[in-house]
């Protein structure tokens, strides 16, 4: 299997993989499951840990790092945590159960693809928030097992025509639906004059034990882009206008110890309220917050405005998403009354790309997206064919060395800028 599995934040993403990571250890196999970040990873652990937990049959762990359950296999199955931020002996020790093979399924990040990591029988990867490893990463952890099964999971919705351009290689599943009984994330868009009573509302949320994301576009001041800096929202939220309360800040050029330490203390109810950048955009589950608001909301895309509304409602209460923007234009005033109505993932990332085109959709990291001059993305049914011709045209001759193929083999060639392939198709 090579599978790319789309759904929507809080869709149930995790409990697939959870899934699918005890059948190959029932199987008598191994499995890894890759996170970019040590909150993410140690969130995994915890919820799939929690999934196992449920059938009553889990053992004491021997450390922090390693669950052990006694009721879904005739043997037991241990789950494992390997991470940077894991103590040296800790580490050690986890490498050589996972060589052992006494270790069923690793979750963990980068750690992973390390030398002194060996699986002698991963049969499973998955990948998660794919868009944030690089190929070389990603082929390194599936180099770990011999022609291991991989499964990469992305939060972040794709359309679908897209997915397919993008990611041809792999087999795609979408989760299009949420589960049952999850609160709608009341959505509003203000002016700066409607900040009091924005900030009134917070107060009171937080009174009652909530906590709050605010969401800053920069980490400096800029005179080329008027948006609030997230060091300087941060003082200024502290200082005036929520002095009684616990404040941090978390943006990309923190230490990576000070970023984990920030976001552990507001996960754990230590902070009321976390002033970040779009680090936070995918992964953070945080059930207690239920308030997220993100300033100069007008430049940010619907997809990325999307995931920020993510991070809150996982819990049972009602939650807020607040968004301010000063000075919209036309178009961005359209992308906001579209996510004040528009609770689908998907459907958001069709308006998105239709509004900004697929180069602005990824925006500028994503320097791989195609060029394409003969169909347009809304297309499905031209791309979808076009994808099954290429797989037919790969199964019969994939050389391309038949006569017919020719001009194809060296338009590829002129493409990808190698010599064409003649006579040989090794």
């Amino acid at each position: 299997m090579s599978r790319l599995l789309q759904g929507d934040v809080g869709s149930g993403k995790t409990v697939v993989a959870a899934a699918a990571m005890l059948a190959t250890a029932a199987s008598g196999f191994q499995a890894a499951i890759m996170a970019p970040t040590e909150i993410l990873a140690e969130q995994h652990f915890r919820a799939i840990g929690d999934l196992f937990a449920r059938n009553d049959g889990e053992v004491t762990p021997a450390d922090d790092y390693v669950r052990e359950f006694s009721g879904w296999l005739e043997r037991p199955l241990r789950l494992a945590l390997l991470t940077g931020g894991v103590p040296a002996a800790a580490k050690k020790a986890l490498q050589k159960h996972i060589a052992a093979g006494e270790i069923g399924l690793a979750v963990g990040t980068h750690a992973l693809i390390q030398k002194q990591v060996e699986f002698p029988l991963l049969r499973l990867v998955i990948i998660d928030e794919q868009h944030r490893f690089g190929v070389a990463q990603r082929a390194a952890l599936r180099g770990k097992g011999v022609s291991p099964h991989l499964l990469v999971m992305t939060a972040t919705p794709i359309p679908r025509t897209l997915a397919l351009t993008l990611y041809g290689d792999l087999d795609l599943s979408v989760i299009d639906e949420m589960p049952p009984g999850r609160l709608e994330i009341k959505t509003k868009w203000f002016g700066p004059e409607d900040m009091p009573r924005v900030y009134n509302f917070m107060r009171r949320e937080i009174a009652k034990g909530r906590q709050a994301f605010v969401i800053c576009p920069l980490v400096e001041e800029s005179e080329a882009v008027q948006a609030r800096a997230a060091t300087a929202e941060y003082e200024r939220l502290s200082a005036q206008v929520f002095p009684e309360l616990k404040l941090d800040l978390i943006h990309g050029r923190l230490a990576a110890k000070a970023k984990e330490e920030a976001m552990r203390a507001f996960h754990s109810g230590g902070t009321d309220m976390l002033v970040a950048t779009a680090v936070v955009e995918v992964g953070i589950d945080v059930p207690n917050a239920t308030m997220m608001l993100v300033e100069s909301a007008d430049r940010f895309g619907l997809s990325q405005l999307h995931q920020f509304r993510g991070r809150v409602g996982r819990g049972s209460e009602q939650s807020y998403c607040m968004l301010i923007a000063a000075n919209p234009s036309e178009v961005a005033r359209q992308r906001l009354d579209v996510i004040e109505q528009t609770q689908d993932g998907f459907k958001l990332a069709e308006a998105d790309l239709e509004m900004r085109g697929p180069g602005e959709f990824f925006g500028t990291r994503q320097s791989g997206l195609p060029d394409l001059r003969m169909a347009r993305l809304s297309d499905m049914a031209l791309l979808e064919k076009a994808r099954r011709e290429a797989e037919r045209v790969f199964a019969a001759d994939p050389g391309l060395l038949q006569p017919e193929h020719q001009n194809l083999a060296f338009e590829v060639a002129r493409v990808w800028g190698q010599a064409a392939p003649v006579g040989d198709s090794n």
